[in-house]
């Protein structure tokens, strides 16, 4: 159910914006999350009555969203590619 230690390493090294970048960068905390978001999503279409996990799945939601609005408003073409890659939005 939770991402792995290598998915979070891939998720962070496709998703860094700079060489330094450890995973601390707006864009690699959305990548991480959106994964940890899709997974979450997959065990409450089993378990649709898990209010825990459903809060959790809630905050980390807004937490995205909060992260994709200030990529947003510092970059609109990181953004838009960023979105495009994750598969978000139509």
């Amino acid at each position: 159910m939770s991402v792995t230690k290598e998915k979070k390493s891939e998720l962070i090294a496709s998703f860094k914006t700079s060489e330094q970048d450890n995973g601390g960068s707006a864009a690699s905390q959305v990548a991480i999350l959106t994964e940890r978001i899709r997974n979450l999503t997959e065990h409450m279409k089993n378990n649709h009555n898990d209010e825990h996990s459903k809060r959790g799945l809630l905050l980390m939601v807004n937490r995205r969203k909060k992260l994709l609005a200030y990529i947003k408003n510092k970059n609109v073409s990181e953004y838009e590619e960023l979105i495009k890659k994750l598969g978000l939005r139509k």
